[in-house]
């Protein structure tokens, strides 16, 4: 199925499609259920997975307002 289907049949914008697919992006469970339903599979049979490593933004470096 190529993007532009998934797109008509999830409704889904197609940078965000793009973006699952390539695993830059999880999508949230309503948007898995639409992909998953567009594909004719289950939840569980599709990999959710990021393709690349998640940067946390938070937690990491100084910590302003705490003495070291």
């Amino acid at each position: 199925m190529s993007v532009d289907q998934l797109v008509q049949e999830t409704g889904l914008d197609r940078q965000l499609v793009e973006a699952i697919a390539s695993g830059n992006f999880t999508p949230s469970p309503a948007q898995r259920q639409r992909l998953a339903a567009a594909l004719g599979v289950s939840i569980e049979d599709i990999s959710w997975g990021h393709a690349i490593s998640v940067q946390h933004l938070r937690g990491n470096g100084t910590q302003l307002g705490r003495s070291t």
